[in-house]
């Protein structure tokens, strides 16, 4: 562990949950170089929706490398990139009657989070982006602006400003929709603030605690949102690409926002690519006006263009709904008898067990750790156990991960004592 210690930034954050050093992954497993297997029910924060090393995609990256097929191109034309876009066009776009122009942003979801905000400001005149509580857009100036948590704003090390912050579904009270608010800021009457460019937001929450909106709050929203003529952003990063069920988190809503951000598991095999996806008539960039060097990367078009073949029968979206409901149904009986657990909460294979103190989802982690599996914190108190697991688990890895799980809550001690995690 020395070099890391000695020469890797004290930014480092997964590996102090997890104190070993990978070195090989198939499927829903992921392997330490003392051979120890975890099950990963953690699937790079998102962008492994197909699991490690998936074998079909692994074959079509291989045989574009072997047969020097070109890695960097920018924006320059590619056979790669043709392929990923005709793909995209016809497995997802067409099926759906969505008509977005493909925007490649730069390599992460920040990055098409921030061309998303640029174009809705470039688009509309206006400066001001409506955000909500507990949210996470990613860590760059722009998307730190948005977050929820002061403690990341901070981060940034200087003021970040042109957000309007709103309750989210259900954060006032279980069941209030806290849109009145909203719409008044919406129309501009006497909040003190100006008609915002857009309101951006996630449909769950993953980094913000697993909140799920309901889908008669997100068509509120996007109602709200054309009576006002304000633009609607959906980060769909990292529960896009299938992870509540349906290709896109917002599909069950019926609701089209008029940009997307996506990426994480678009590449398919955890390749850097994000996508930002516009509605043709807001497409008024001029040539050049975002740029970057990695927004060419043609083994992570081809990752991604085989990944979509997983998507053209509707299997792997029936399979995720009925191994989300297996979950769901799993964790209600844990929450039931488990006094620490407060309360549970997902869709399709994004799930939170919120525990009664940080300490206690902690020590869930450690446990669940020493005993074979990956599972991370999140929330505004870091008080949510994550469980978001590749979408193509099979159904008794689901079973043994869901096993150890409860095994580590029913574990959990009266008062606090750290239970140091480690390989097993």
């Amino acid at each position: 562990m020395s070099v890391f210690e000695d020469v890797e930034s004290e930014v480092r954050s997964y590996c102090r949950a997890w104190p070993v050093v990978f070195d090989r992954a198939v499927g829903s497993w992921i392997h330490d170089e003392e051979g120890n297997a975890y099950l990963d029910f953690f699937a790079g924060a998102g962008a492994l929706n197909y699991g490690h090393n998936h074998p079909v995609l692994k074959a079509a990256l291989l045989e574009y490398l072997q047969r020097d097929g070109v890695s960097h191109t920018l924006d320059m034309f590619s056979v790669a990139k043709r392929d990923f876009l005709a793909r995209f066009q016809e497995t997802v776009l067409a099926p759906r009657g969505l008509s977005y122009r493909v925007q490649f942003p730069g390599p992460a979801g920040a990055n098409a989070v921030e061309a998303a905000l640029k174009l809705a400001r470039k688009a509309t005149g206006r400066e001001n982006v409506v955000s909500f509580t507990n949210a996470f857009h990613g860590v760059t100036l722009g998307a730190l602006a948005l977050a929820g948590n002061p403690g990341r704003r901070r981060s940034a090390g200087t003021a970040v400003g042109g957000q309007i912050v709103m309750p989210f579904d259900g954060y006032l009270t279980p069941t209030e929709a806290g849109l009145s608010w909203l719409e008044a800021t919406l129309a501009e009457q006497g909040t003190g603030f100006s008609r915002p460019a857009a309101v951006i937001m996630e449909t769950v929450q993953a980094d913000g605690g697993v909140r799920v909106a309901r889908p008669e709050w997100l068509r509120a929203v996007a109602g709200l949102c054309r009576a006002y003529d304000v633009l609607l952003i959906v980060d769909d990063v990292q529960v896009g690409c299938g992870r509540t069920g349906a290709f896109f988190s917002f599909e069950e809503a019926g609701v089209v926002p008029d940009i997307v951000a996506l990426s994480k598991s678009i590449s398919g095999y955890g390749l850097p690519l994000a996508l930002t996806l516009i509605r043709p008539d807001l497409d008024v960039w001029a040539p050049g006006e975002h740029n970057g060097t990695f927004r060419g990367p043609n083994p992570a078009f081809v990752t991604a263009n085989a990944a979509l073949d997983l998507w053209a029968d509707g299997t792997l979206a029936e399979e995720t709904t009925a191994k989300g409901h297996t979950v769901g149904d799993a964790l209600e009986e844990l929450r039931a008898a488990a006094p620490h657990v407060t309360d549970v909460r997902g869709r399709g294979l994004m799930w939170g067990i919120e525990l009664a103190e940080p300490w206690m989802s902690e020590e869930v982690c450690a446990r669940a750790f020493a005993s074979g599996l990956l599972v991370e914190t999140v929330g505004p108190r870091a008080e949510v156990v994550k469980i978001a697991p590749p979408l193509t688990i099979e159904p008794a890895e689901l079973d043994k991960g869901l096993g150890i799980l409860a095994e580590a809550v029913d574990a959990l001690p009266t008062e606090r004592a750290r239970t140091a995690g480690g390989p097993r």
